[in-house]
């Protein structure tokens, strides 16, 4: 069950990263940090989502390892050029 939530985890991961780079190339540092970051967030996820609910829980496991590799993944996304303009200057 451990080897299917680390799997799990990792494809996941993978999955979050390849969906952040085809839709924000632009905004995120190189390829190798999102790739990197998406697994290992996934992976830190799942530990803790396990260590909360104890084993027997691959489903819930799971989309917490999604939720924090995601937001670990959000963390790397710059602000946009536009956004960097101040509408009002101090």
């Amino acid at each position: 069950m451990l080897l299917l939530e680390t799997l799990g985890s990792v494809l996941l991961g993978l999955a979050l990263a390849w969906a952040a780079v085809g839709q924000l190339p632009d905004r995120l540092p190189a390829r190798r940090v999102v790739f990197t970051t998406g697994p290992l967030g996934a992976l830190f996820g799942a530990y803790v989502t396990h260590a909360a609910l104890g084993p027997g829980h691959l489903l819930a496991t799971l989309v917490g390892a999604a939720a924090i590799g995601a937001v670990l993944l959000s963390l790397l996304i710059r602000p946009s050029a536009r956004r960097l303009r101040r509408a009002f200057p101090f």
